[in-house]
Parts: structure tokens; sequence; C-alpha cells
């Protein structure tokens, strides 16, 4: 029930919803008075999420920053994986599809080739309503060995279908001797993991990968031409907080 309820809040939770919804008020209010204040608020709520500056502004604070590999000062027994970044029913299956978030997987490789991670362990199984298709863990123990991942150096858990399942499931995986274990997921998806890791008792240092943000700049596109780009990115962050109070909710947190 949990999760098919989070699922519809994840669905809701889009600034682009909202602006139609409104927009749509404002054509089908029967009173004058009304539609004008639907369809200014749409217009306002449209120009607001689609500003790059103020969505890169937001993103940066809420954004875990990236750990710079010279000043990670020790080794791991695992580097935990979390999915998310692939498509698991494309066709042909002869293959793994990728889509935003494919560094969660190339920083995974190059903490593996470095030494700082022993073993990956490969956490998510299909966060869909209904599930089809191939396992993502599945799909990227098979990248992973293609980029030299050592097979025997990889562990799979593609059962989880959210954050604190992969956390639940990972702790009964490893048990209490876990060693040093290092989180690997979005920037702005890690403090959410990092808190379901926590409540599942497991003490993870965390390396961000995937970032949303860019530099600072004060150019005209970037101040003043609303981006689809940026209602993505209030999209992704209202999402996560929406998780947030949900798992908060059902004990999660």
């Amino acid at each position: 029930m949990f999760f098919t309820l989070s699922k519809i809040l994840g669905y809701l939770a889009s600034p682009l919803v909202w602006v139609c919804l409104l927009f749509f008020l404002a054509a089908f209010s029967k009173k004058k008075r009304w539609r004008k204040r639907f369809f200014w608020t749409a217009l306002t709520m449209l120009l607001f999420f689609s500003n790059e500056f103020i969505a890169n502004e937001v993103m940066h604070v809420w954004e875990v920053p990236a750990t710079p590999f010279h000043e990670i000062d020790k080794t791991y027994a695992y580097g935990i994986l979390l999915t998310g970044v692939t498509s698991t029913d494309t066709q042909p299956d002869d293959r793994v599809y990728f889509h935003r978030g494919a560094d969660r997987v190339v920083h995974t490789v190059e903490l593996y080739k470095r030494g700082i991670i022993s073993s990956v362990l490969i956490t998510g199984g299909s966060a869909r309503l209904v599930t089809t298709g191939r396992r993502e863990a599945d799909d990227i123990f098979k990248a992973l060995k293609l980029m030299g991942v050592d097979s025997t150096d990889m562990i799979i858990e593609n059962e989880s279908r959210n954050t604190f399942e992969s956390a639940v499931k990972v702790k009964q995986m490893i048990g209490q001797e876990q060693g040093k274990l290092l989180l690997i997921t979005s920037a702005y998806h890690m403090r959410r993991s990092k808190a379901c890791f926590a409540k599942a008792e497991l003490q993870v240092d965390a390396f961000s990968t995937d970032f949303y943000t860019h530099p600072r700049v004060f150019t005209p596109d970037t101040l003043f031409i609303p981006k689809i780009d940026a209602m993505q990115s209030w999209q992704r962050l209202i999402k996560e907080w929406v998780g947030i109070v949900a798992y908060k909710i059902a004990g999660y947190l």
C-alpha cells in the first residue's frame, strides 16, 4: 500500500502538472475573477519553476557535495551501488540501456580500480508499480563485468523496490560483519539514502554522483529564458522532499 501511494505522490510532485491543472481551471472556471487568478498563478509558477538560475541555486544547496578521490584516506569492504539508472524493458535485451545517472556506475568502477572499494554490492530490483522487464541489479552486474570488475567481487540484491527496502536487504545480506561501507548514489538522493541506511543500522560514508548543478553564472539565458531542464530539476527535488516526508510517516527514517 505504501509503495503504491508513494508512486502516486511521486507522479503528482511535478510543477508541470500543477501548472497544467491551473491553466485547465482558468479555462473552465465559470467566474471571471477565478479565471484570472488561476491564469496568473499558473503563469507565475511556470516562469518560476522554469528559471534555470533559481533551480540551480536550490539544487546546489540540496545536493551532497562530491568527494575528490585524493581526499579518500581509507578503503571500504563494500561499495553499495543503488540502482535507478537503467531502462530494463528496452529491446533488444542483449545490452544494457543507461539513462541519466550512469556515472553512478562509471564512478563505482573507478572506485574499484583505484582500490578504494574491495567489492561492489548492487542493490535494486524494479521500482515500478507493475514489475516488468529485467531487474536493474542484474543489468548493472553485466555492465560492471564488461568494464572490468571481477564477478567474484560483486554481490547482487535484486528484490528491493525502494531505498529503504534496499537498506534492509543489504543489512540482511552482510549482517554484522560489514566492514567499512561506501554508499554510491545521486547527489540529490544521498540525504534520504543515508538516512535509510542509518535506520537499518548501517553506518555508511557518502560518495555522491550524478550532479544536476553547474557553476553559478549570470548570463541572460540562465537568468531570463525559461528552460524545461529547470522544471525537471524542481520535479526531482520536490519528489525527493515528498519522499522524505512519506518515509518519515512510514517510519523508514
